[in-house]
Parts: structure tokens; C-alpha cells; sequence
């Protein structure tokens, strides 16, 4: 049966990382169903956004309906933040994944024992690394 995967990475924050999340949504579908697939999607403008609220309830129900959360955390923000303390309220499994060349990661993340954080370099590897969360 196919997993529910929330796929979360920084939209407002991580702008240059767009294309990482579009091949890594693209690379989970081939097995699994992405319930973010807007946090990849290339043509989306910043400024064509729905109101606050609904992103929040939007967001807050496909972290209750997934199966578990895969993170790409390399650019930092508060949304994700969010988003990952929200799965783990509700006991979601979390998968971190950044690449400790270009950002230290939160102490709030890495202190967290309930995460499973791991680094990485190339998109390949980030890949791989993603094929064994989903295995």
C-alpha cells in the first residue's frame, strides 16, 4: 500500500532549493504520494499564495492524514520548524535530511532524540537516503 508522505522544505526561505524539492516530490511519487507537491513546484510565484488560514489548515491536515514527514532542512524556517513539532505531537514519524556544508543545523532539531536527522551532499545521496526511509 502506498505511503502518505508530507515533504516539507523552507518555500519562502529556500527559493534556490526548488528544484531539489521538485526532483526529490518527483523521485517519492515513483513509489509513495506526496501530499505537498507544492513545496517543489517551479512556476509557483511567492506572491500567489491562499490567506494564512488556510495554508495552516491545509498543512495542519495533511500532517494528520500522512503516514510520515521527510524534511529537507538546509535553509532554515519557521514553518518547517512548526511543521515538524506539529508531527511530532501527533506522533508522525520524521525523517530530517540537510547538508551540513551550508547550514548548522537548530539545536532544537538536533537536540530532539525523536527525529531522525542524517546529512548529506548530493542530490543522488539525498535520494538514496530517501529510498531507505520509504524501503
Amino acid at each position: 500500500m502506498k505511503k502518505k508522505i508530507y515533504f516539507a522544505g523552507s518555500i519562502r526561505g529556500g527559493q534556490n532549493d526548488t528544484a531539489l524539492y521538485h526532483e526529490a516530490i518527483e523521485h517519492i511519487k515513483k513509489s509513495d504520494i506526496v501530499l505537498t507537491e507544492q513545496v517543489g513546484d517551479m512556476t509557483r510565484s511567492l506572491k500567489e499564495s491562499s490567506h494564512d488560514e488556510e495554508i495552516y489548515n491545509q498543512d495542519t491536515g495533511w500532517l494528520k492524514e500522512c503516514d510520515l514527514v521527510i524534511a529537507e532542512c538546509t535553509h532554515p524556517s519557521l514553518g518547517v520548524g512548526y511543521e515538524l513539532a506539529f508531527a511530532e505531537k501527533l506522533g508522525k514519524p520524521v525523517y530530517i535530511f540537510y547538508r551540513n556544508k551550508e547550514t548548522q543545523l537548530s539545536a532544537m532539531l538536533k537536540g530532539d532524540p525523536y527525529f531522525r536527522i542524517d546529512t548529506y551532499e548530493t542530490k543522488e545521496d539525498l535520494l538514496a537516503k530517501i529510498d531507505k526511509v520509504l524501503a
